[in-house]
């Protein structure tokens, strides 16, 4: 199991055990944190599950695809360090890595 931590929009940290192949929204809804809606349910077409990765681990993750970057481009809140949580796939590799829920638009 990968441990990564999650920092809600309140500044919470909560440790989430996720396996391999999960993604981090995946880990995180079954977590039971409900700040991230995914309302597209990792299909990304929404942009509802952004968070912002910490930027030690960004190298250890796939590129954007262009789906994800043109989503990523209508936020706000987009900062260098934005993924969508679905799209980023739990490895041994992300084993400690901290994501924080970015705000809602």
């Amino acid at each position: 199991m990968t441990q990564i931590t999650v920092i809600t929009r309140s500044g919470e940290p909560q440790t989430v055990e996720t396996p391999a192949n999960y993604t981090v929204m995946e880990s995180i809804r079954d977590a039971g944190i409900d700040e991230l809606l995914a309302l597209c349910g990792g299909s990304c077409s929404c942009a509802t599950c952004h968070v912002y990765v910490d930027p030690d681990f960004l190298d250890k993750i796939a590129g954007y695809g262009d789906d994800e970057n043109d989503l990523l481009d209508g936020s706000d809140y987009r900062q260098p360090n934005s993924r969508l949580s679905c799209q980023i796939k739990i490895s041994p590799a992300l084993d400690g890595m901290t994501v924080t829920i970015a705000p809602e638009e």
